[in-house]
């Protein structure tokens, strides 16, 4: 069956994640414990304690999500688990050019962490917010942004029926209500430190350049469909800048499992916290088989090939 994985983004952190596997395996056990010598933080405690509002904060979040899902990678390599096209959602997308060897984990971790900053930075310069819009047409939410006096793009296309919006506090709420006029059945105001896949990133983008060009990029092993796109990449040069890229491009995702599923993938294994992308691969396509590894419990229903 021909496998891939993919990973999770911010949103999907629980105080807690990870320590079964550190408790378990010396392998992640290892990992969990390099991550805290090359940030000079105690990430592992942050992981397992919290705070969950420390956990919350971007430049925590994002590199906890991605130790957590590389300590689950190992795991399951040493299970023998095979994969043959990698995905992320947002954050993710570092976590899977990981994964085909593109980042060593050293430097993914420290550009996530970078990244984190950089965001939450360009969040205070230019103020902003996301939401959520539920059960309304991809093209009927474009026409009524378009109304909105103000920034307000899409910023992720997750699945039919769930898009999520992003840009000024003023224009988001004027285009929850312009959406919801539109016929949309809800939309849900999100938790966030700015304006996430929006123009308003921009001040994010030279330093996240800087980062990328200052580590190595290797070939990816195997392709990785890139947020901005929803086409695999495997070279370096188109690494770096699908990561620049989706810091201000809308996340794909939609797209992303459909050119996934047409090029032959059809069991997906989301490696990482929670089961968000795993209902998302499902709610694109229903015949996917999908499986959701975030646990130690997780690890035999991947082994054993029982997903649904």
């Amino acid at each position: 069956m021909k496998t891939a994985l993919v990973f999770p983004g911010q949103g999907s952190q629980t105080v807690g994640m990870g320590r079964d596997f550190f408790e378990t395996h010396p392998e992640a056990r290892a990992l969990f414990q390099k991550a805290d010598e090359v940030l000079g933080i105690d990430l592992s405690r942050i992981c397992f304690e919290g705070p969950e509002s420390e956990l919350r904060e971007t430049r925590n979040t994002q590199p906890a999500i991605f130790l957590h899902s590389l300590a689950v990678l190992e795991v399951l390599r040493r299970s023998g688990i095979e994969f043959h096209g990698a995905a992320g959602h947002s954050l993710g997308e570092y976590s899977a050019y990981v994964a085909a060897g593109s980042l060593s984990f050293e430097d993914g971790l420290r550009i996530v962490r970078r990244r984190g900053e950089l965001m939450y930075a360009a969040g205070k310069e230019r103020p902003g917010t996301m939401a959520a819009v539920l059960g309304l047409e991809r093209t009927a939410l474009v026409v009524a942004l378009a109304e909105v006096a103000g920034i307000v793009v899409p910023a992720n296309y997750n699945s039919p029926g769930q898009i999520v919006i992003s840009g000024e506090v003023e224009a988001v709420g004027d285009g929850m209500e312009r959406c919801k006029s539109a016929g949309a059945k809800r939309t849900i105001p999100l938790e966030v430190s700015g304006a996430f896949h929006s123009p308003l990133m921009e001040p994010a983008l030279p330093g996240l350049r800087d980062s990328l060009a200052a580590v190595d990029v290797a070939p990816a092993l195997v392709p990785v469909y890139a947020n901005a796109s929803a086409s695999p990449v495997t070279e370096p040069s188109e690494i770096r800048e699908s990561l620049v890229r989706q810091l201000i491009s809308p996340v794909r995702w939609e797209e992303t499992i459909r050119a996934m599923r047409a090029d032959g993938f059809e069991r997906f294994i989301e490696v990482g916290p929670g089961k968000v992308l795993s209902g998302l691969v499902r709610a694109c396509d229903r015949n996917a088989v999908t499986v959701a590894v975030g646990s130690i419990g997780d690890i035999l229903t991947v082994t054993q090939g029982d997903a649904r």
